[in-house]
């Protein structure tokens, strides 16, 4: 039941001792607000290094083929391996678990690229149609390259959005031609990147059959990517295993040489990207907790000599009628109020500086007087939209509102405990 008595001599009471109370909510604000900023920056550098990482698939292998480095079968190192159109069919028949592939072939040299007047360098990559899955090109307009094109071996080209800005401005690229070393291709589609960096948008795929023989390119592909689907780390390196095991018995070269063939496995690379985010995620709760418990012994202190200060006052009250359970009601209510609200500012604080980061108003303001030029939200790093758990927040909140007052509930306990006249006796 509400007494508006009890709570006017609380309000009284924190008033006359402004600044033990504002030292009571400050450990609780302090606190709350902190856990706040570690979660929020936490989960800002989880998203920027996802964000990095999604412009490719992530459960995919890449292939590069080198230059033999060892002794094998008979045959001296220093040979170059080269894959052809062979090791692409093969890989994609007889490896199992390979759920998409693409091979990649470069036009060697800087390619300028023109439509009517307008020209420009874009880097130039012959592929086959899984390539939109492995770098994760999302179509803008049109299409990308299909297997049509391919088989009939179509002059035919899919642009990134930079690119397609650059050349056609304000135009529309699709159906218009593009020439690429004085051979036209009719633009197909433009796409976008997923994630950040925005380089892809930059490039100019052609189907790769086309591409071998429009450049002299017979059969040959410099670089191998397929991706593996849902598959573990394990079952992933088998599958490497397999590949790797295909391509050396096929081109002569011994499996242990690295220089002959390097294959990057993105698997295995994100589960230890997995792994140093959970590190850090244990590290940012233990800094959290020993910020909570800070909190919590300040708290306890603070209340610890406020009832020693109000010993007096208490035998007051129990002289003039009022129970143990009273006394002790009235001190934690007045200690819940002022943690409820430290905590509600400290964790209010916390979330405005967290928006306020992610939307970018602290970097116009700094632009505005000249400063950080060029730097923009897309380019701050691995660190992106940082954000919290608010369900979690309140939590903490919570928790150490109900701490605070158990803080204060052992030493206002033992105080009402104490005889009037002891109490009255007290200094």
């Amino acid at each position: 039941m509400f007494d508006l008595d009890k709570w006017q001599e609380i309000f009284t009471t924190i008033r006359q001792n402004k600044l033990r109370t504002f030292l009571t909510g400050f450990c609780v604000g302090w606190g709350i607000f902190m856990l706040i900023i570690l979660l929020g920056s936490g989960k800002g550098l989880e998203n920027g290094v996802e964000l990095e990482m999604s412009g490719d698939a992530i459960n995919s292998l890449r292939i590069f083929p080198g230059v033999t480095q060892k002794p094998h079968a008979g045959l001296q190192p220093g040979r170059r391996i080269r894959l052809t159109n062979d090791d692409y069919e093969e890989i994609k028949e007889a490896i199992e678990g390979v759920e998409h592939i693409t091979g990649r072939f470069y036009l060697g040299g800087i390619q300028i690229v023109n439509y009517k007047t307008n020209s420009g360098d874009y880097p130039i990559r012959a592929v086959h149609p899984d390539h939109q899955i492995l770098e994760n090109s999302l179509v803008a307009e049109g299409r990308f390259i299909n297997e049509a094109d391919l088989t009939e071996h179509r002059k035919v080209a899919a642009i990134g959005k930079k690119a397609a800005e650059g050349l056609f401005k304000k135009e529309n690229p699709i159906g218009k031609s593009i020439e690429v070393n004085g051979i036209a291709f009719k633009v197909v589609g433009v796409f976008i990147e997923e994630g950040r960096d925005g380089e892809e948008e930059e490039v100019i795929y052609l189907p790769i059959t086309t591409a071998q023989k429009a450049f002299n390119g017979k059969r040959r592909i410099h670089q191998l990517l397929l991706t593996m689907g849902d598959v573990t780390v394990e079952e992933s390196l088998i599958i490497e295993e397999q590949v790797l095991k295909k391509l050396s018995k096929k081109h002569r070269f011994s499996p242990d040489d690295r220089g002959a063939m390097r294959i990057s496995n993105r698997v295995e690379g994100y589960q230890e990207f997995k792994g140093v985010m959970t590190a850090i995620r244990v590290f940012i709760w233990f800094i959290a907790s020993g910020t909570l418990l800070a909190g919590i012994i300040g708290v306890s202190n603070i209340m610890i000599i406020v009832v020693k200060e109000r010993t007096k006052e208490i035998g007051v009250r129990k002289a003039l009628g009022a129970t143990p359970k009273t006394v002790v009601s009235l001190i934690m209510q007045e200690a819940i109020l002022v943690t409820a609200l430290a905590g509600y500012i400290g964790l209010l604080c916390g979330v405005v500086l967290l928006e306020v980061f992610s939307s970018g108003i602290w970097l116009d303001f700094f632009q505005s007087f000249g400063m950080m030029e060029g730097v923009s939200m897309d380019n701050l790093g691995i660190f992106y939209n940082p954000e919290v758990d608010l369900t979690v927040a309140i939590q903490a909140t919570v928790f150490l509102i109900i701490a605070g007052a158990l803080a204060g509930w052992v030493p206002a306990r033992r105080a009402a405990r104490i005889r009037p006249i002891e109490a009255l006796r007290y200094e």
